[in-house]
């Protein structure tokens, strides 16, 4: 079971490949994923224990340069998190649902991260990047007030950067449109 993760994110693919050469040379972590995104984006995200996650993160860092837009780590990472990112939920029950929208990837990581651990609330998508215009965001549902909880803890763990661009909060989303979050 993946326990802490980090990720980089670039602004220039190459330096983004290299830097991903880099991390996975320093120390044993597994990659996730290291890939271009929208626009001219390359983010690497790494799972492991969290000295070898720390460790890689720190040589990632070092060989950055002025190319690194965001970046994070999380130890403990909620147990849904990596299933949204991946686009494997499943989710069937029509309930409330909240949407964080980030100018990068890592916040959106923490922000999903910060709405599951907050509440009852199933993490539907964590989307990153790819035909977003290098934005992520963040889809979940619960009921009304774990929804609300949710939306206020997410956006308290990813306020440090400035990075939030909008969160919605939708109390009864028809079953139309929750189906096109599905």
């Amino acid at each position: 079971m993946i326990n802490t993760i980090g990720m980089l994110e670039f602004n220039s693919i190459s330096q983004g490949i290299k830097v991903a050469d880099v991390m996975k040379k320093a120390a044993d972590v597994e990659i996730i994923l290291a890939q271009p995104n929208c626009p001219g984006k390359y983010t690497v995200l790494i799972a492991g224990d969290i000295s070898a996650v720390k460790s890689s993160m720190q040589a990632g860092k070092e060989q950055s340069g002025p190319f690194l837009v965001d970046d994070m780590i999380i130890s403990r990472i909620h147990h849904s998190l990596i299933s949204a990112i991946n686009g494997t939920t499943q989710i069937e029950k029509v309930n409330a649902v909240g949407v964080l929208e980030y100018f990068s990837m890592p916040s959106a990581i923490i922000g999903g991260d910060a709405a599951a651990k907050a509440s009852d609330v199933n993490l539907i998508q964590v989307r990153l990047g790819t035909g977003l215009g290098g934005k992520g965001y963040v889809t979940f549902t619960g009921d009304v007030s774990a929804v609300k909880n949710s939306l206020d803890a997410a956006v308290a763990a990813s306020s440090k950067n400035g990075m939030l661009y909008n969160k919605v909060f939708i109390s009864s989303p028809s079953e139309e449109v929750f189906k096109t979050l599905l």
